[in-house]
């Protein structure tokens, strides 16, 4: 969870408080007083807050739990390890019918007259500090815009061309044509017996037909179509090439063909205002002020949803149906729907910052300083992984990277990608073409010395009294 630049300022500030007034000091803010915490009524999202009232007097509670109940509970235990001892009583905020009594802002409302405390999934935001202090945040916030993704599949008759770039379709078709020319130029002088000479193979090397040799080869490698070792040699490097590049062309159609090309169906937040859609955010959050004044959106086209089921189904209607085409939520939330109904949904557009989750106090409240010097602790420790994990799971911080790194098309693989092989390949080929036709560059050499001995001799006879 993110930490505030300022926690280790603020760590250092505290322990010089408790240095200079004493843990007897802040056990003497309590007074004895049990602190009546008050906590919000979730109809979903209860990973956060779980509150189980009573099935006869739904105005009392049976149990609270929760991420933040648990995290609440480990700053409390952190400051009794410093021997000050806490008491408090959870109250959830609900009406007679046991239904939220109403938003997280109405909820903080209360403090100081109804409630010391409200824990939970509080966002730290500006307009709510006017009334209540909040403790350092214990997890990282933001707000992002919720959507459906559609399929974008292109499927035509060329499909099969996908999977490799122009530029390395041209360099194969290239590397074929020379290995057939290497090939005719080796096997030009191979010793014509009577079995050679009859057979259909060494027809298959003379002529033209020899360009389609390598191919030939990689299909059919059991017909012996070359006669001499350095020709058999640049086939089988051939071989090596071609198993290669099949190898990566079918795992690179496979990809294409069996994995949806996603992209957001509203990419920018400036298409939904322009295309007049609705847009829907969670019930009793802030987003509502946000989505009004800060993005100006028409506030008749703002709806409010509470469940996860709620966000599907108006997700699933879009606009036209009386549904929405975005839902724009905190991260922990989504995050939380994701996980559930992630294979249709994503995440876009921009991400819209916040203090993160705290908890709240009166103004001017010792606790929330104590608080947030434990807050600070228990974030730093590694109780927190043992939270998030009890209600998240592994890798819930890495869904966002998952949908963010989704590609709009999958690359095609080109012939950088296969350069190094290339160059290889076309090293050996050349290497076989000097040892088989070595006779072609031995010539020049015997020539050459052929020459020198010729002058040595005529030098030899022209001086006789010069010592050879």
């Amino acid at each position: 969870m993110a930490k505030s630049y300022y926690s280790v300022y603020l760590s250092h500030f505290l322990s010089f408080l408790v240095a200079q007034f004493g843990v007897g000091a802040a056990a003497a803010l309590l007074g004895g007083k049990t602190l009546k915490i008050g906590v919000p009524m979730k109809p979903d999202f209860t990973e956060f807050v779980d509150v189980k009232l009573n099935s006869t007097n739904q105005t009392i509670q049976n149990q609270v739990t929760g991420y933040s109940i648990d995290v609440f509970k480990a700053a409390v235990s952190y400051l009794e390890g410093l021997g000050l001892h806490v008491s408090f009583v959870f109250e959830a905020f609900v009406d007679r019918e046991g239904k939220s009594a109403g938003t997280y802002s109405q909820l903080l409302q209360q403090i100081p007259q109804k409630y010391d405390a409200v824990v939970g999934d509080v966002t730290i935001v500006a307009k709510r500090s006017t009334f209540v202090d909040f403790t350092l945040p214990y997890a990282e916030s933001g707000m992002r815009m919720l959507i459906r993704v559609r399929h974008n599949r292109h499927l035509d008759m060329w499909i099969f061309l996908k999977p490799f770039s122009w530029d390395l379709w041209l360099s194969i078709i290239t590397f074929c044509i020379f290995i057939g020319f290497a090939l005719l130029f080796m096997e030009r002088n191979a010793k014509k017996d009577e079995r050679i000479e009859d057979s259909s193979s060494r027809k298959q090397v003379a002529g033209p037909s020899i360009i389609c040799l390598p191919i030939a080869q990689a299909v059919l490698p059991e017909r012996e179509s070359v006669a001499k070792k350095c020709s058999r040699f640049v086939l089988l490097v051939w071989l090596g090439l071609a198993f290669i590049l099949m190898q990566s062309y079918t795992a690179s159609l496979s990809s294409i063909l069996t994995l949806d090309q996603i992209k957001p169906s509203y990419p920018t937040i400036d298409s939904l205002k322009r295309d007049h859609e609705n847009v829907g955010y969670r019930c009793g959050s802030f987003v509502r002020d946000l989505l009004r004044d800060h993005l100006q959106f028409d506030e008749s086209r703002i709806k409010n949803y509470c469940k996860n089921k709620d966000y599907r189904d108006a997700l699933s209607k879009g606009t036209q149906n009386g549904g929405i085409a975005a839902m724009f939520d905190e991260l922990p939330y989504i995050k939380v729907y994701l996980k559930k109904y992630g294979s249709k949904y994503m995440m876009a557009g921009p991400t819209y910052r916040t203090d993160g989750f705290g908890f709240a106090f009166p103004l001017g409240s010792n606790l929330t300083s104590y608080f947030s010097r434990a807050i600070l602790n228990v974030t730093q420790g590694p109780i927190m992984d043992e939270i998030e994990d009890k209600y998240f799971g592994n890798n819930q911080d890495d869904l966002q990277d998952q949908y963010d790194q989704i590609s709009e098309e999958t690359p095609s693989l080109t012939t950088q990608s296969f350069a190094g092989l290339f160059i290889i390949t076309g090293s050996l080929i050349i290497l076989a073409l000097l040892v088989s036709e070595r006779c072609v560059w031995q010539r020049p050499v015997m020539l050459a010395k052929s020459l020198s001995q010729r002058l040595s001799s005529s030098s030899a006879k022209i001086n006789p009294s010069l010592p050879l």
